[in-house]
């Protein structure tokens, strides 16, 4: 009997806790969905100004992150003042809340209205990707308002497939979703995404890749960001030397001058091919870091500091967090 009671007790915490797990992923969800249909209900201008103090907020508040964030910039750029490094931190909050702001405005977009927020800097780095035809694998990263990105490059009629991780809540996962592809771009999940990689690239279309978070020993390689080792996802060179795809890199940099997005793309990125697959792989990996540090270096307030970067280390260093 002790032990029927005791499975009895047990069966009905699982229940509890499924209860209760399912309970806080609708709440999550109703939570986001109000939160963006509410910000995407009021003008941009006053979008932009409610997401402004979000972010204030969020900096003020998020003590966690700023730690991080100060942490990456000592790590990464030990020269700077600390003034300098709280002045950063601030701008990348700012830059998640100016996201988050236009997010919120993505239906609102559409071909007549696009370049009042987004214009194009570098267009004939692209335009010569096509025109090679082996397909165009965007080298790209978390920088400025990341997810505007391949939405305005797709409404000015260049639609891509992106490769992501699916978000932990499933029901916040469709509904970010279905945003991100109301202008035509289509989704990759990260899991089992080769074939659908390959099939795109073999009829000439666009893939964006974001490289620029940390990951672990079994999918990437040690390869310096600000000359420290990072470990970096192969992914991106790999599909590129195996396909002979352009590689293109591609952010989107908030212009304050402008008061409006550029959607920047540098020339096509000359590979490193020796013939020794997994050291050109390496080599590729690390040449993509570097071009990714000298946009971070000069837009340092747009890039993605809270995020972990060195959190794997190689096995004879201690950790940095």
């Amino acid at each position: 009997m002790d032990r029927l009671a005791h499975c009895g007790a047990l069966i009905i915490q699982k229940n509890r806790s499924n209860f209760l797990y399912a309970a806080r992923l609708k709440l999550e969800y109703y939570a986001a969905m109000a939160l963006l249909k509410a910000i995407g209900a009021v003008p941009r201008k006053c979008a932009l100004l409610l997401t402004k103090v979000i972010a204030w907020l969020a900096y003020l508040f998020s003590k966690k992150l700023r730690k991080i964030a100060e942490k990456n910039l000592s790590i990464a750029l030990p020269e700077l003042e600390e003034l300098e490094k709280r002045q950063i931190v601030r701008g990348v909050f700012l830059n998640l809340g100016r996201l988050l702001g236009e997010f919120s405005q993505l239906p609102r977009l559409h071909r007549e209205n696009i370049s009042q927020v987004v214009v194009y800097d570098g267009f004939e780095n692209f335009a010569a990707s096509v025109q090679r035809g082996k397909g165009t694998l965007f080298l790209t990263a978390h920088f400025g308002a990341w997810e505007l990105c391949p939405y305005a490059h797709a409404i000015y009629g260049h639609p891509l497939k992106f490769i992501i991780r699916p978000i932990d809540n499933p029901q916040i996962d469709s509904l970010v979703n279905n945003y991100r592809t109301l202008s035509g771009n289509e989704i990759i999940e990260k899991k089992n995404s080769l074939k659908e990689i390959l099939k795109a690239l073999k009829s000439n279309q666009a893939i964006g890749i974001l490289i620029d978070q940390n990951t672990t020993l079994d999918t990437g390689v040690f390869a310096r960001f600000f000359n420290i080792p990072a470990c970096t996802t192969t992914s991106l060179a790999t599909i590129a030397l195996r396909t002979n795809a352009t590689v293109v890199p591609g952010v989107l940099i908030w212009d304050g001058k402008l008061r409006k997005h550029r959607l920047h793309f540098e020339p096509p990125v000359e590979l490193i091919q020796t013939g020794d697959l997994q050291a050109d792989i390496v080599e590729n990996t690390a040449l993509f870091n570097q071009i990714l540090e000298k946009l971070v270096r000069k837009y340092p307030d747009q890039w993605l500091w809270v995020h972990r970067r060195w959190k794997t280390r190689p096995p004879a260093e201690k950790e940095l967090y």
